[in-house]
């Protein structure tokens, strides 16, 4: 069996981008290294591009294991979905799709093609695959809501959960600022070039050339423009009827994004043999947008982090009158992760439970006022232990002494890594209401409706006065997904 994978950036990806889908992909791919009668292959589309050329080709990528890795250069679809939010280009470029019909043709056949995100292609590629291909498999797994939410999160205006759609009017001024896509190309183009000549993302050189070619190049488009006359101002962007249209006027109405989603859902259900969704609280919303519940399937993506549930037990919370809580948050200083709600919950947290509760957090540094309120809460708690974010390696050390995990995420977060991290080690999950974190622990006790402070402050009680029944938590506990199960349940959806 041959696969080609998909994701918009690189597994291997020298910047770190693409999160918990990039770690997905690695263990995948490692994990299938071990089957003889599969060979698989890998592409991104979305985020190279050349300095002087627009014209869409693919490339092999340097080497970095044994799987053959390609790339889409100068993809009509700039990726991530939020630098070019509601573009045309998304629903069909023909120029990136033949130049994807050419890679297949060239290094194929394949049997299957698993799409591990949209984002980066345009989606009438799917019926290509089909009318070329009829015998190859295609599947999409939803790691995110890109085809249903052009900001791919129904994070509405970067603030609040979006609940309406309003025939897309709602998506018309989701966004707070646009991005101009060609000065993105441009900063791809560069940073592609300094990469091929040896400099290294996050290393001073590469940073210092990059900030400086950017600002040089920023000041010579805006000369450019005074000489055309062109008046210094942004020009909003939005949904365009032309295929790959970057900059054109946003309509009043919500048209073209109520045609973007119909057009969405209509491609994965008439082209795709499978839609995997990684929790039951995607499957749900898949199906309320329009995906045919035949083919979408729950499927808990593997990890190698599960080889640790069987290594470690169910720790024993502290529930007595005087013992401290030890609280964990790990991922982002985000909204959306719900990193501000939890800081708001902390500081109002009564005192007769604050002095009773220490937390640990591991995120990158936010900007000045937050890591302010974040010293101070070590006023109001028992205590805060702080970490600069983390690595893989630093898991072990940093929840060593965490006795509950949060997830207080304020949007539909499908299953968050870290959420499988935790739980794999017999941590318990304190969990908002929203996404598939909550699935993993399946305790109601240990779930709070989301954004609000008044529950939150209820289950901590709950927590501190002994009334979580913990052996009752763990006997209904889903046990984590290995490698090699999630391996024998996609086999199934590949082989038709």
């Amino acid at each position: 069996m041959k696969i080609l994978y998909y994701n918009w950036v690189d597994y291997l990806d020298d910047e770190n981008r693409g999160g918990g889908v990039s770690v997905y992909q690695r263990n995948l791919v490692r994990a299938l290294a071990g089957h003889s009668d599969v060979s698989v292959a890998f592409f991104s589309s979305g985020v190279a591009y050349d300095l002087l050329s627009r014209v869409p080709r693919w490339d092999v990528v340097d080497q970095g294991d044994a799987c053959p890795r390609y790339v889409i250069v100068n993809s009509g679809v700039i990726a991530p979905a939020h630098h070019s939010y509601g573009d045309g280009a998304q629903l069909d470029h023909p120029e990136t799709a033949e130049t994807v019909y050419d890679l297949i043709d060239q290094t194929g056949p394949y049997d299957v093609l698993h799409l591990n995100n949209l984002e980066g292609l345009p989606v009438s590629v799917l019926e290509g695959f089909k009318t070329r291909w009829p015998q190859m498999r295609i599947v999409v797994s939803l790691h995110n809501y890109y085809p249903f939410c052009p900001q791919v999160n129904f994070w509405h205006q970067e603030r609040i959960s979006c609940t309406g759609f309003d025939e897309g009017r709602n998506c018309v001024h989701c966004l707070p600022a646009r991005h101009n896509q060609r000065n993105l190309q441009l900063a791809a183009g560069l940073s592609c070039q300094l990469k091929s000549m040896g400099l290294k993302p996050g290393s001073w050189a590469f940073d210092v050339a990059l900030f400086w070619s950017l600002r040089f190049g920023a000041k010579t488009a805006l000369l450019a423009r005074r000489l055309r006359g062109v008046p210094r101002r942004m020009r909003r962007q939005s949904l365009g009827s032309t295929p790959g249209t970057l900059e054109v006027v946003a309509r009043p109405d919500g048209t073209p994004f109520a045609s973007r989603r119909a057009q969405m859902v209509a491609a994965l259900n008439g082209f795709c043999d499978s839609v995997l969704c990684v929790s039951d609280a995607v499957r749900t919303l898949a199906v309320a947008h329009g995906i045919d519940p035949k083919l979408a399937h729950t499927s808990y993506i593997g990890s190698p982090e599960s080889a640790r549930f069987a290594q470690t037990v169910p720790r024993a919370v502290p529930q007595s009158g005087d013992s401290v809580l030890t609280l964990g948050y790990l991922g982002y200083m985000r909204r959306d992760k719900g990193f501000y709600f939890l800081l708001q919950a902390l500081e109002t947290l009564p005192p007769d439970l604050a002095g009773r509760v220490r937390v640990v957090i591991a995120a990158r540094r936010g900007d000045k006022a937050t890591m302010g309120r974040v010293a101070a809460l070590g006023s109001h708690l028992s205590e805060v232990d702080y970490a600069n974010g983390y690595g893989h390696d630093d898991l072990d050390r940093l929840l060593a002494q965490v006795d509950v995990g949060l997830v207080p995420v304020l949007w539909h977060d499908n299953l968050p890594q870290v959420a499988l991290e935790m739980h794999a080690r017999h941590i318990p999950l304190l969990c908002a209401d929203m996404g598939g974190a909550q699935e993993l622990g399946n305790c109601p006790e240990m779930v709070f409706p989301a954004g609000n402070i008044e529950a939150f402050h209820a289950r901590i009680a709950a927590l501190l006065d002994g009334s979580v029944d913990f052996d009752g938590y763990w006997q209904g506990a889903r046990p984590p997904t290995g490698m090699p199960a999630h391996i024998d349940g996609l086999l199934p959806h590949y082989r038709g």
